[in-house]
Formats: structure tokens, C-alpha cells, sequence
């Protein structure tokens, strides 16, 4: 047993050059594409490149006027938080100031703009049902009431047929997305397209020019013919100071497909956005449905949506759709098929970018407060810049020292930590710039932090090594031999410090948020590429070097000179062969 060990270990000795080839090859291929992506340096956070810094008042909502507290402002913050950061690494800052402001710094970059979106849309969200919807703009000589009496209907439209006249009461146009919300453990059950709305079905929404009305219906009616949906201003604050139970009139927030805005006069709110438990967007493989959104209800969730679209399945469009309304703003209105509890899914020519939004929405829409953008300022690079320069010159000096203290004190061993530190330097700045566009990565003060650091740690793995090779050569072992005996037991030194680090970055990213995370990823990141460097490079280097005459011999320069070490000669290989000799002598 022991002479097929033997041999593989000789074989494993033999051939270090093939994880060097690995090693390189891996940054010849990262550095490819680096640059075939045209991300070649890090993308830097607000500190750096500068941004945008927002400030948020929290409002207190109609009938709840302690709603601004401590609590619900940290739950505010936790979710506009998530919203910004994704996984948690763009380095966007949000944070309260005082009792009821919110501050936002989102960092200079291409999502930028998205992230504001994100952050100014801090309304909560509900699903209200469509009572009746029309075109901003289109003529309408009486306004619908906001009764859902339409007669049943057993079918429900992905896409209704508009009506021809447009001079009578509003279109009965079920969708301008054609969208329609199905149970997610039937996928491909998409309601028939076969049913198209007469004019006499909307007639029921339409009360005769004799009909009497109450003070709020006539109000809504008159909201409703007056709003001008295009006018981006108008689309903001319509709903604003309503209630969840009030019935309110609101604004499409994108266009249809004919680049019309669409205008709605939706019921009470039947479903909050607390209500969800989780969203996703999904590909749907199975069907040519495409990108599809995949909601999930909490317990009482569920019973409040199967109720709702039991009975919107019932009606004729429009009043078989349910809206999405997100800060007075419908983000989707797809149409209902049939009751659908626990789990559903909305599909329908979406691509991915919108199925994503809306997944982000519905998962990170039920803030406890409404906010108001009180102030956006424009934040300037020069201050850290400056301390960016600063940071690069301590860590410039740092890097001296650590070099030159491995020159005086290992000399020739130095080539190979000079040359370690080297390529671990190439895999993290690779690393960071196309992290940045792959998961918004951003590169601040902190982040400067942790890579700096990272060289104390990377430095120590090199150390441990060398010193248990020089410790076996104390012992009368030559070159060749002590770099095999070492590796083990700095192996086991190395993991359990670098786990050790990694455990305390990954600690850290998990409690904090903003700038500190920075800091956190870049030492855990760095720490796991020091455990790459130490076993795909500096050990077979230090394998191959090994076998130099240099090295192997103990020249003075080498590092591993045995007198300079306080070795007894002779070494133990040439000891054995003396010992008959000494025996004779004796």
C-alpha cells in the first residue's frame, strides 16, 4: 500500500505546472472579459464618483395620524433598502435623519435613475377592482358610476375588442396590456379570447342623463371626466388623501400600446401589498407566454384574493380586471378568468425587465408610510477623491513595507510572495469591474478598506508557509522534501484563518448595510482568492523553484541557507549513509 502512495505523491510533485496553467489560464479568460464587456475599471461608489442624494418626508396617512414612528421608519428603511441594493452590494445608502426624513444616496451609475425610481414610488400598494376604465383624452358625454353591476359572464378576455364609438360612454376596453392573472399550478389555462363585450355591456356602468347620484359619486364622476392623464404631474397626484376603502379615480402609469395613457375608476382596496408573501419573474419555458410575474399570498391574503377575483371572474370587461396600484398609480390592471387563491401568476407580453419591475414591486411595495421627495441633490466626487488619493498613497506605503520587510527578511523566498501578492492583486481588480455590471458592485472608501487589509492577509498566508518549510529544514531535511512535509501543515494553518476571516466579513456584510457592507465584501471576497492564490500558485511555484540550484542548495540569498537557520549538519540524508562509518570508528 504504501508504494502506490509513493507514487502518487510523486506524480503530484512532478507536475505543479499544471495548476499554474490553471491559475493563468483562469485570468487570461477573466481579463477577456473584462474587456470584450467594456466594464475595464470598477464601477465606484457615491464617495467617489458622486450621485444623487435624496431626502424623504414620511406623511401621515388619512385617519392614522401616529403612523410616523420608530418602527415603521425602520421597516421603511429596511425595504427602500432591498429595493436599491438588490443583493446588497450596489452601495446605495439609505438611512433615517431625525423623526420622519429618509435619506437616500444612490451612487453615479447606469442604474441610477431605476433607483430613484424604486425609491420615489414609497406608496403603499393595493389591488382594487376595475369599475371602468378609458383612454385620457377620449370624449365622453356622461361619466360611469362606480357600480360594478354588469351581468355575469362565464369568459374573460386577454385583450378585448375596443368599441367603435367614441362619442357615447367610455370604451369597454378590458386591458391596455393584455395581461391576464392566472392560478399558478395550472400554467397554460389562459382564458378564451372569444367574448367580446357589446356596447349594452357597459351601458349598466353608464347611469341615464335622469339618474339621480350621491354627492361622492357625482364628485368621482366629475374626477374622473376632468383628469388628464397626460400631464405627469396630474398622474402623481391622482388618489392622493384617499383611504383604502374609498373608491378613488387613477392614472395608468405607462402608455398602451397605442401610446395612449389609460385612465380608471377603481373600488375599495380588497387586497394590500402586505398581503403577499413573496414575487418573483419567472421564463416561462412551457408556453409561448414568455416572461410571466408569480405571486404568493399569505394565509389571509389568499382568502381576500380568491374572494375578490371570484367575483370579478363574473363580470364583463373592464370590470373582470383588478388594478395594481402602486403611490396613485396603476402599475398593472390584468383580467381574472376565475377565483385564484394561494398562488397565482400574471402573464402577457411582458418582457424581462418589466416582469422584474413588477415582481420588485410586489415584493417590496407595502411600505407602512407615504413619503415625499423633499429635497434631490446632486453629490460632487471631490471630497473623496481626495480621501481616495490619500487612502492609495497609506496603501502604496503599506505595500512598500510589506515588500521590503519580505526582502530583508525571506530574500529569494520574496520573489514568490511579491509574485503571489501580484496575481491576487490582477484576480481582485478583475474581479471587482466585472462584478460591477454583474451585480452592482460598487467601489467605495471602505470597500479601499478592506482590499488594503486583504495584503496583511494575503502576506500572512505566505508567511505561515515559508516558516514551516524553514522549520523542517532546521530539522535536517533538505529543500525538496521539507516543501512536501510543510504544505500539510500550513495547509490546515492557512484554511483555518482565512475561514476565520471569511466568517468575520460574511458576519459582518449579513448585520450592516450601505458603505460597511463595502468593506465586508471586498475582505470576504478577498480572502477567498487568497485561498486561490495559496493553492493554485504560490505552492506549485514554490514546487517548481524547489528544484533550482539556487533553492535547493541553501544559497545564502535563497531564504533557506541551513546555517543561517541554526541547522545541525549533516542533513539527515547524508547522516544515514555515515553511520556505518561513525559505527566502525566507535
Amino acid at each position: 500500500m504504501a508504494a502506490p502512495k509513493k507514487g502518487r505523491s510523486a506524480s503530484a510533485q512532478s507536475r505543479p505546472g499544471r495548476s499554474l496553467a490553471l491559475i493563468l489560464i483562469a485570468i487570461a479568460a477573466l481579463t477577456g472579459g473584462m474587456f470584450a464587456s467594456g466594464h475595464t475599471t470598477p464601477r465606484l461608489g457615491i464617495d467617489l464618483a458622486g450621485g444623487t442624494s435624496i431626502t424623504l418626508t414620511a406623511k401621515n396617512e388619512p385617519g392614522q395620524p401616529n403612523a410616523i414612528n420608530k418602527t415603521n421608519m425602520d421597516t421603511a428603511v429596511d425595504i427602500m433598502n432591498r429595493r436599491v441594493n438588490g443583493l446588497g452590494v450596489s452601495e446605495a445608502e439609505v438611512q433615517t435623519q431625525g423623526s420622519d426624513n429618509i435619506i437616500v444616496n444612490i451612487p453615479k451609475g447606469t442604474n441610477s435613475e431605476e433607483a430613484r425610481a424604486q425609491v420615489g414610488t414609497t406608496a403603499k400598494l393595493y389591488f382594487r377592482p376595475v369599475l371602468t376604465t378609458d383612454v385620457s383624452g377620449a370624449a365622453a358625454s356622461s361619466s360611469p358610476s362606480p357600480s360594478a353591476s354588469s351581468s355575469p359572464s362565464g369568459k374573460a378576455e386577454d385583450k378585448a375588442t375596443p368599441s367603435s364609438s367614441s362619442s357615447a360612454t367610455p370604451s369597454a376596453s378590458a386591458t391596455t396590456q393584455g395581461r391576464v392573472v392566472t392560478d399558478a399550478l395550472k400554467a397554460g389555462s389562459s382564458p378564451s379570447a372569444s367574448s367580446t363585450p357589446s356596447a349594452s355591456a357597459s351601458a349598466s356602468a353608464s347611469p341615464s342623463a335622469s339618474a339621480s347620484v350621491d354627492p361622492a359619486t357625482a364628485k368621482l364622476q366629475a374626477e374622473y371626466a376632468a383628469i388628464d392623464c397626460t400631464d405627469k404631474s396630474v398622474r402623481a397626484k391622482a388618489g392622493a388623501g384617499s383611504k383604502p376603502t374609498d373608491p378613488i379615480v387613477a392614472c395608468g402609469q405607462d402608455k398602451n400600446s397605442a401610446g395612449e395613457w389609460q385612465k380608471y375608476i377603481l373600488g375599495p382596496a380588497e387586497v394590500a401589498g402586505t398581503d403577499i408573501k413573496k414575487a418573483g419573474a419567472v421564463f416561462d419555458t412551457q408556453s409561448a407566454a414568455g416572461w410571466k410575474v408569480t405571486m404568493d399570498f399569505t394565509s389571509g391574503g389568499s382568502k381576500k384574493f380568491a374572494a375578490i377575483t371570484g367575483k370579478l371572474a363574473q363580470n364583463q370587461p373592464p370590470q373582470n380586471q383588478f388594478a395594481i396600484v402602486l403611490d396613485g398609480q396603476v402599475v398593472s390592471d390584468p383580467s381574472v378568468a376565475q377565483s385564484l387563491s394561494g398562488s397565482a401568476e400574471i402573464s402577457g407580453s411582458f418582457t424581462q425587465a418589466e416582469a422584474e419591475s413588477l415582481a420588485n414591486m410586489l415584493k417590496y411595495g407595502a411600505l407602512p408610510l407615504s413619503f415625499k421627495e423633499s429635497s434631490v441633490t446632486t453629490v460632487t466626487a471631490a471630497l473623496g477623491g481626495e480621501q481616495l488619493h490619500a487612502g492609495l498613497i497609506a496603501g502604496a506605503i503599506g505595500l512598500a513595507l510589506v515588500v521590503l520587510y519580505l526582502v530583508i527578511y525571506y530574500r529569494g523566498l520574496s520573489v514568490i510572495a511579491i509574485a503571489s501578492l501580484g496575481v491576487s492583486a490582477i484576480l481582485t481588480y478583475v474581479l471587482m469591474a466585472l462584478l460591477g455590471p454583474a451585480i452592482g458592485f460598487a467601489l467605495n472608501l471602505p470597500a479601499v478598506c478592506g482590499a488594503i487589509v486583504a495584503i496583511g492577509i494575503t502576506a500572512d498566508s505566505f508567511i505561515v508557509f515559508f516558516e514551516r518549510i524553514r522549520d523542517e529544514i532546521r530539522e535536517g531535511r533538505t529543500l525538496r522534501p521539507a516543501v512536501e512535509r510543510a504544505w500539510p501543515r500550513a495547509r490546515r494553518t492557512i484554511l483555518v484563518s482565512d475561514f476565520v476571516s471569511f466568517l468575520a466579513a460574511a458576519v459582518l456584510f449579513i448585520v450592516t448595510v450601505g458603505k460597511v457592507q463595502g468593506f465586508a465584501f471586498t475582505l470576504g471576497l478577498t480572502t477567498v482568492l487568497d485561498v486561490v492564490v495559496v493553492f493554485f500558485f504560490t505552492k506549485p511555484l514554490m514546487t517548481i523553484l524547489a528544484r533550482k540550484k539556487f533553492f535547493a542548495e541553501g544559497h545564502s540569498w535563497s531564504g533557506l541557507d541551513p546555517k543561517r537557520l541554526g541547522a545541525k549538519p549533516p542533513l539527515r540524508r547524508t547522516r544515514r549513509a555515515s553511520a556505518p562509518v561513525d559505527t566502525k570508528e566507535a
